[in-house]
């Protein structure tokens, strides 16, 4: 399931019109009332799992000052006027629409936020301070402008309003943080950072894709009436995204250094579409799902733009500046080494480390190190066994060539035979495995899903598979404590290292756990 709600998550720009196209089919064929139940429990699912990872903390940290009070100046000085501008010069007749385009800009700052900003190499640690603060003023201030701005077109009970969001908002931030703790205090700080914290945004992804199917299907018979609605939502969407982006690039360049700035851009463009469509859905009864339509939209703008700006960032603040000399020193303690030397010295990523195991106490031994430094690096773990070649084993062992008797496809068939066997016999010993190392070493990513079981030469394959598919370390057990035992022993890490260009870590075998090969 996990999987399947992480790649929602990761094409919310195909999924929401897709379910945005399902949820008018499914109002247009039959009564979507009923869905109205459905509301607050989706609501909920949508909010709840953005508060699990919200680092509220951050707040309280300094040093970007001046990116902050420029971000919040944008998001609630400007921002809402504009929308609510918009809002009143398309949707004048209409001022449930026009409540959609308000909030659409009231609400900011999201976990895209943070994501966005990661991706375009800024600032993280700010964009972290900017959501917080961002939900919790926007959060208090969303009643308060309504009423001011929308007062004249429409009803809007305050108490009503506040009373939502608390339900909305604040609720689920405590519940949100009273899980955080637990899980910190249960698993520790890495534990979830690493396993749970995950898992959180998948959760509040299917909460999103509900409420705008529900959305969707409470409209879906007035669209079919006037299908030239959507486009007409379309237009002061793209206008307010437009001038968004144009105003906080020309901010951000001007007056912060590059890495503030892209967070200055995505903490005021990336409004939280979230919380606005549960407010439409929840505070403005039957009416609130025209505001909700216009938010839902409001989505595809977002997700869409947030990618292609990452794509001209660079562009736009230049690129990223190259690590500094301090920073390299700091994480890769070493020798005292002369400055020209440093100043040339960089770091290679490890995020893909591919570890070889003939299933015998060595390999074991070496995927303790696995282990360890995929949770260092945050890198992802493939475990590989190799099959010697069945048919060229017995014709080894009878002392002819049975090639020349075997046509391919039955000696394919032999390997494939070979490889399904194998492949269900490793799964199980690096279950096994897996679960005495990570008593040694926590939070293990060795995976039993991630298993490749190859048949061939197996230094050649190793390095094929290493070469072929990037990774950046290859990790392998050997026996050897002599030069004999190395010669015959660790014949196949001597001829991996020889011939790859991939790093090899070769992990020997301490000598008081030396033990024959196994095959068990």
């Amino acid at each position: 399931m996990w999987k399947l709600l992480s790649t929602i998550s990761k094409h919310l720009t195909i999924a929401i019109p897709v379910m945005m196209v399902l949820g008018f089919i499914c109002g247009v064929a039959v009564d979507a009332s009923a869905f109205k139940g459905l509301i607050i429990p989706f609501t909920f699912l949508m909010v709840y799992p953005m508060m699990v990872n919200l680092k509220i903390k951050k707040v309280f940290e300094g040093g970007d000052v001046k990116a902050q009070v420029l971000t919040q100046a944008i998001n609630f000085g400007i921002i809402p006027f504009v929308a609510f501008g918009l809002g009143m010069l398309f949707f004048r007749d209409n001022p449930y629409m026009a409540l959609g385009m308000l909030l659409a800009g009231l609400v900011p700052t999201s976990g895209m936020t943070i994501s966005w900003t990661g991706f375009a190499k800024g600032n993280m640690a700010s964009a972290v301070k900017m959501t917080v603060i961002g939900l919790t003023l926007g959060s208090l201030a969303t009643p308060f402008y309504v009423q001011a701005l929308m007062g004249a077109s429409l009803e809007v009970n305050v108490l009503a309003v506040m009373k939502q969001i608390v339900i909305i908002v604040f609720i689920p931030m405590l519940a949100g943080y009273i899980t955080q703790q637990g899980l910190i205090r249960r698993y520790g700080q890495k534990g979830f950072q690493q396993e749970w914290a995950p898992k959180f945004p998948a959760l509040s992804t299917l909460g999103v894709v509900g409420i705008v199917f529900i959305a969707m299907a409470l409209k879906a018979r007035a669209i079919a009436a006037s299908p030239q609605m959507l486009l007409y939502i379309l237009i002061p969407l793209l206008i307010i995204y437009t001038f968004n982006y144009v105003l906080s690039s020309f901010i951000g360049k001007k007056l912060l250094p590059r890495g503030d700035a892209i967070a200055l851009v995505y903490g005021s463009v990336m409004r939280n579409l979230s919380i606005a469509l549960a407010i439409a859905i929840n505070a403005f009864g039957p009416e609130g799902s025209s505001a909700a339509l216009v938010i839902a939209v409001a989505y595809i703008v977002q997700v869409q733009s947030a990618a292609w700006y990452v794509k001209f960032s660079d562009a736009i603040f230049g690129p990223p500046p190259a690590p500094e000399t301090e920073k390299i020193k700091e994480e890769i303690p070493s020798k005292p080494q002369p400055e020209e030397a440093l100043e040339t010295f960089s770091v290679p990523e490890i995020k893909k480390i591919l570890y070889v195991t003939d299933l015998s106490p060595s390999a074991r031994h070496a995927g303790t190190y696995a282990c360890s430094l995929g949770v260092k690096y945050n890198a992802e773990v493939t475990v590989m066994h190799v099959l010697p070649d069945i048919l060229e084993e017995y014709s080894e062992s009878a002392g002819i060539d049975i090639s020349d008797r075997v046509d391919r496809k039955t000696w394919d068939e032999f390997n494939k035979y070979g490889i399904e066997h194998a492949r269900e016999e490793v799964r199980k010993r690096v279950e096994s495995t897996s679960r005495q190392i990570t008593r040694r070493v926590p939070y293990c990513p060795m995976n039993p899903e991630n298993i490749r079981v190859e048949a061939g030469n197996p230094e050649d394959k190793i390095v094929q598979v290493a070469e072929e598919e990037g990774f950046d370390l290859i990790i392998l057990g050997t026996y050897g404590h002599s030069a004999i035992e190395d010669a015959f022993l660790g014949s196949v890490a001597h001829d991996v290292i020889r011939k790859s260009s991939v790093p090899v870590l070769s992990v020997k075998l301490p000598a008081h756990e030396t033990q024959a090969p196994s095959a068990a």
